[in-house]
């Protein structure tokens, strides 16, 4: 057993410095040394819904970047000194049809989570990435590709896979329409793939307040979701739209966008949904979802954003903001993700 330093969730409104323990290094293992860790929607409501002190120890964090630092004794991909990344999946069943297809996000065993999941060796709860170090089995780090910034890069092993999914997925490409519905921490890096890959683009947003910084993403287009003009001229247009609005909404106004035979995907609110059929019928229009991405998705993603130079935008705050960082996520107050810089847990 080993221990770090890092951020622990205290009832449900504030984080504080604790000693977070860790497992030993196993022989297929990497330890860690955390240096950038984005901080996600879905950490805020793990955080927000975190009861007291009788529940299960939270460290939250799951898209971070580092260093390794030391290497079990069956790892071979991984030497001390590589920079490296991880998501917020770090092991599955591997033997399931999902995992077999690399869709290790879907195991039939349910992957296991950076935390908040249970480890499947020693049945005990994981705890995150807001912390100084992470052990992690080496199937599930990836190399960070040389010339990605670290800070910048750490959140596309959340939000920018759980959008690359999709995209891939729907075959976006040239001569494909997509709207990007909501420009934030998900939704502008959707828009900056969606464009790499050379799809026409627009985005979609309540107010005219983001049009400057979707067009600088590289939105060909701009619609205000309030202005009733604007969402009926552009009815059935969009083969794909990306809806990545983390609360509850009506889907019908975004499902009006869609093309004939094309397809809302909804990967920012994953609550219940309510939806017309008819919504759906007239234009054979389809509903899907997705979440995160296999290994081989990750590995991808990574490369094609090297290739294109692609982060996400950020604002880095030393670890000991975390709170503030939350507060201000919850008001939406950023542009577009929060990064953590662990190095002040040193």
């Amino acid at each position: 057993m080993r221990t770090t330093v890092g951020w622990q969730a205290e009832g449900v409104t504030t984080l504080r410095r604790a000693t977070i323990p860790r497992r030993g290094l196993r022989p297929d293992d990497l330890a860690v040394r955390v240096d950038y860790c984005g901080v996600c929607h879905s950490d805020l409501h793990a955080v927000r819904s975190h009861r007291d002190a009788t529940a299960p120890m939270l460290v939250p964090g799951h898209e971070f970047s580092g260093v390794v630092t030391e290497v079990g004794s069956e790892v071979d991909g991984f030497a001390v000194g590589d920079p490296v990344a991880v998501g917020n999946i770090v092991d599955s069943c591997g033997v399931c049809a999902m995992c077999l297809a690399g869709q290790e996000n879907f195991c039939r065993e349910f992957p296991t989570l950076t935390y908040g999941g249970t480890d499947r060796r020693d049945g005990s709860t994981t705890l995150g990435a807001y912390a100084r170090e992470y052990l992690v089995r080496d199937r599930f780090a990836f190399h960070l590709p040389g010339g990605l910034d670290p800070a910048g890069g750490a959140p596309l092993l959340c939000a920018g896979i759980t959008v690359w999914e999709p995209l891939r997925a729907l075959g976006v490409g040239p001569g494909t329409r997509v709207a990007v519905v909501g420009l934030g921490g998900l939704g502008h890096l959707a828009v900056k793939l969606s464009v790499a890959l050379g799809a026409e683009t627009a985005v979609v947003s309540r107010s005219r307040d983001k049009a400057a910084d979707a067009h600088r993403l590289g939105a060909h287009e701009f619609l205000v979701s309030a202005d009733e003009a604007e969402m009926d001229a552009a009815r059935d247009r969009f083969d794909v739209v990306i809806d990545t609005i983390s609360a509850p909404h009506d889907l019908e106004p975004y499902l009006r966008l869609v093309a004939l035979d094309g397809t809302l995907s909804q990967v920012g609110y994953l609550g219940p949904v309510t939806v017309q059929t008819t919504d759906l019928l007239i234009g054979r229009k389809k509903l899907g979802s997705a979440g995160s991405g296999g290994r081989a998705g990750t590995a991808t993603l990574l490369d094609f954003c090297a290739r294109h130079h692609i982060t996400a935008d950020i604002e880095i705050l030393p670890s000991a903001r975390v709170n503030e960082a939350l507060d201000r996520l919850e008001r939406n107050d950023v542009r577009y993700r929060f990064v953590l810089d662990l190095s002040d847990l040193d």
